[in-house]
Formats: structure tokens, sequence, C-alpha cells
């Protein structure tokens, strides 16, 4: 059973960073692509960052030049640095593993970039 546990969100303000990460278990984790998505209040959840099997990455507009998506196969482990925050970049943020045509979500974390 795919589980996915994210954390590392919380309070920052703007201009701040945080990081945050994402434990995978029950899978081969070296082998899929796994996403972060986010979802702010009141808004439908949209893809921010991706890193493929081979560590090749890509990103959402909105978020180039201040994310960076990382992976730890060793560790089984997914990251997301975030610098220069910005108040729309409070939302739930979650990663998402691709695995055999199916997506996996996690319980998500809570970023709020507030002064």
């Amino acid at each position: 059973q795919v589980q996915l546990v994210e954390s590392g969100g919380g309070l920052v303000q703007p201009g701040g960073s945080l990081r945050l990460s994402c434990a995978v278990s029950g899978t081969v984790f070296n082998r899929w692509t796994v996403d972060w998505y986010r979802q702010a209040p009141e808004k439908q959840r949209e893809w921010v960052a991706t890193i493929t099997a081979d560590h090749s990455t890509s990103y959402a507009d909105s978020v180039k030049a201040r994310f960076t998506i990382t992976r730890d196969d060793a560790k089984t482990t997914l990251y997301l640095q975030m610098s220069s925050l910005k108040p729309d970049d409070t939302a739930v943020y979650y990663c998402s593993p691709l695995i055999l045509g199916r997506r996996y979500w996690g319980q998500g974390t809570q970023v709020t970039v507030s002064s």
C-alpha cells in the first residue's frame, strides 16, 4: 500500500523560505515520476512541480526560479525547497506520485505566508 507523509509546512513571512518533505513508502520510489501540487482556499488544486525518475524537473511559471524540487531515492523522500515566498503561495501542499497510471495523494501540509 502506497503511503505518503508530507511535512515541513508552517507560517512564514513574505520573502521567507520553507522546505517541504514527503516520505514515500509501499512502492519502489525510484521508478516513478513524482509531483507537488497545492490547493489554496476556494481554489482548484494546481500543479507546482515535477521530478522524473531520472531527476529531470519542471515547474509551474508561478514558482519557477523560486522553488526547487528534489528527491532522495535512498531515503524514498521528495522535497520542495521554497524561497522568496509570497502570500499567493499560501495553500495546502501535496506530494503525488504517478504509479502505473494511478495518482496517489498524501494528507498535505499547510503553508501560510503572512506578515
